[in-house]
């Protein structure tokens, strides 16, 4: 993929699968699992483990998964359009160890009729477990679609669990 936003870029191991970082100076703009839907493919940036948002996010990335951390501090700089960085907002603030269902989310960007661009929003964040879209399930209770696949959904929700007891 060619983004000339992208200055840098790395993959770093995690308990679900390698994951591919990608920054802008600004801030993180990606971090897609392997195999993961809307992963953008190759990315036409050098690789820089010590580029200071992909090594922050790294760094922050490893203590979540040993249950060192639940909320994340890296600068975002995630490409979307006005709507979706409104929903990709609202998911930064349900609670670790909490879930959202997509109506409650589209009620909390006062879009409550927007339920299925909410959903689409959702699935298109391209900034996996950091933005927590991990976190959203249906109406019902139920684990529904997770661009990085239901089991890596249901291992962060039940990293999460442990972690907010």
């Amino acid at each position: 993929m060619k983004n000339p936003r992208i200055s840098a870029q790395a993959r770093i191991d995690t308990p679900l699968g390698p994951l591919l970082l990608a920054a802008t100076p600004a801030g993180l703009a990606g971090a897609w699992f392997d195999g993961q839907r809307h992963h953008p493919g190759p990315i036409e940036a050098p690789t820089d483990p010590h580029q200071a948002h992909i090594a922050q996010a790294a760094r922050e990335l490893a203590e979540y998964f040993a249950a060192r951390r639940q909320r994340f501090d890296v600068a975002l700089d995630a490409e979307g359009t006005p709507f979706q960085h409104a929903v990709w907002s609202a998911l930064c603030r349900i609670a670790p160890g909490a879930t959202a269902s997509y109506g409650e989310v589209a009620r909390g960007i006062e879009r409550a009729a927007a339920l299925r661009a909410v959903g689409a929003a959702v699935g298109r964040n391209p900034v996996s477990v950091i933005v927590p879209c991990h976190r959203v399930l249906g109406g019902d209770g139920s684990l529904t679609g997770y661009a990085g696949g239901l089991e890596r959904k249901r291992a962060l929700l039940e990293l999460e669990a442990g972690v907010a007891r």
